[in-house]
């Protein structure tokens, strides 16, 4: 009997469907999560003695400056509700303190967000502080947001695994919740501005979570937001990418439209400005060879406007990641510019295949493993005699 269109398309549309409701890459979403939480933790320290000229009091580019181009350019940071010191301390820790606790996987659909609240507010304190590394920082934040990026590799997945009854009985995801519903109610009070919206949004999506976890664990209204959970997460994941491919191709173009890329004086010279010169010797010794030159100028044009097309030949476009990431540690050591360099890997990263980030987490967790063994042998056994001194 011939199936009729009308059942095709109803067997289409449910497959795909089904198709989106599942979560996908989450393995490429945890090393996005992890990358991006240790490199703005990283960055915080970095600065951490310098943090007040840099974004706090005794910034050049003052409070009330800092407060105006904020209502100018309608950018969010908490950092412009007040000028005190203490403020400013509290703020920056308490970035420093979501970044780990993201990096770790604790509790992931809170410390996103409150990550997300530390870059934005942190990065638009002093806008012209930076280099790229901090904007790219900065949008992929609002993307991470929405990504279910706790799945794998997080102290989350690992609670859910030992207590898998745990979601009906999270207290300490309800007073969390609740906890963090208290200072958005006072500024919305104080302060009403618009992208408090998406927050009382984001607040009010999982207090529905918890409460369908709780009442309703079988009830269709909890498929319902599960499969919504993921189809967030899926586009997330999939804006994501859309940008890196943004970031080459639009870099790819306008490095070919001078002649500054034609000739290799872009390389050349940016490798003799002594802010990028780490190490001087090495600079002069690439730049002595015009062959070099002309492969790095030539191959990074090349490499960026092809790498969106390759996304279609894995092989190819395994290859050609590699050899991008490479180059980004290339620029690192080369041009002293870390922090734009960690950036890109960790965005290219949601390109890496799940076969290889599987292989790399089993691998990484077989070494801790060794090392706590060691450790633990070490421990109970004494320095000279053999005798036992701890269990």
């Amino acid at each position: 009997m011939p199936v009729s269109v009308s059942g095709l398309i109803a067997d289409r549309v449910a497959r795909f469907v089904a198709f989106a409701s599942r979560t996908h890459s989450p393995y490429q979403a945890a090393t996005i999560r992890i990358g991006y939480g240790f490199f703005f933790a990283f960055y915080l320290l970095q600065e951490w003695p310098n943090r007040r000229v840099l974004f706090g009091d005794l910034s050049p580019w003052s409070f009330d400056i800092a407060k105006a181009f904020a209502t100018d350019t309608h950018s969010f940071t908490v950092l412009a509700w007040s000028g005190g010191r203490w403020w400013f301390e509290l703020v920056y820790h308490g970035a420093i303190a979501a970044a780990v606790l993201l990096m770790l996987g604790w509790r992931t659909r809170a410390t996103a967000v409150l990550f997300l609240v530390g870059v934005l507010s942190v990065e638009n304190r002093s806008p012209f502080v930076g280099d790229a590394g901090d904007n790219i920082i900065r949008i992929m934040a609002i993307y991470l947001a929405f990504t279910r990026c706790g799945q794998v590799c997080s102290l989350d997945a690992r609670r859910r695994r030992l207590h898998p009854r745990e979601p009906r009985h999270d207290r300490a995801g309800v007073v969390m919740w609740l906890a963090l519903g208290l200072p958005l109610l006072w500024m919305s009070i104080v302060n009403w501005a618009g992208w408090l919206g998406v927050f009382w949004v984001m607040w009010s999506v999982q207090g529905l979570w918890f409460a369908a976890h709780r009442w309703f664990p079988r009830h269709a209204a909890r498929s319902l937001l599960d499969s919504g959970s993921a189809m967030l997460h899926n586009c997330a994941m999939l804006v994501i990418a859309v940008q890196v491919c943004f970031i080459y191709g639009s870099a790819g173009l306008y490095k070919s439209q001078g002649s500054k890329w034609q000739d290799g004086s872009a390389v050349y010279y940016a490798m003799h400005v002594d802010l990028f010169r780490p190490w001087p010797w090495l600079n002069d010794l690439l730049t002595a060879n015009m062959l070099v030159i002309f492969l790095l100028s030539y191959g990074t044009v090349i490499m960026q406007i092809s790498f969106p097309f390759t996304l279609m030949y894995r092989r190819v476009k395994n290859v050609l990641l590699a050899v991008m990431m490479l180059e980004h540690v290339g620029i690192a050591v080369l041009l002293g510019i870390p922090f734009l360099s960690l950036a890109m890997i960790v965005s290219d990263a949601v390109f890496l295949p799940t076969a290889f980030l599987i292989w790399v987490g089993n691998r990484s967790t077989s070494l801790a493993g060794r090392m706590r063994k060691r450790r633990g042998t070490h421990a109970r056994t004494g320095p000279a005699d053999g005798i036992v001194t701890a269990r």
